[in-house]
């Protein structure tokens, strides 16, 4: 049991730690900029093409 526990806490803080040090991507992932199509309108949403 005492394995176990070492074990799965060791796994635990080899991944925090992976985690805590990678470095930052160089540009931010966004699909909505990198479309060519214009934004989806939702439910709700003020028409401002009418008068």
């Amino acid at each position: 049991m005492l394995f176990t526990t070492l074990g799965v806490t060791g796994m635990l803080v080899y991944f925090i730690v992976r985690v805590l040090t990678t470095p930052p991507n160089p540009e931010p992932d966004s699909y909505l900029e990198n479309d060519d199509v214009d934004k989806r309108k939702l439910p709700g949403d003020a028409d401002k093409t009418r008068s």
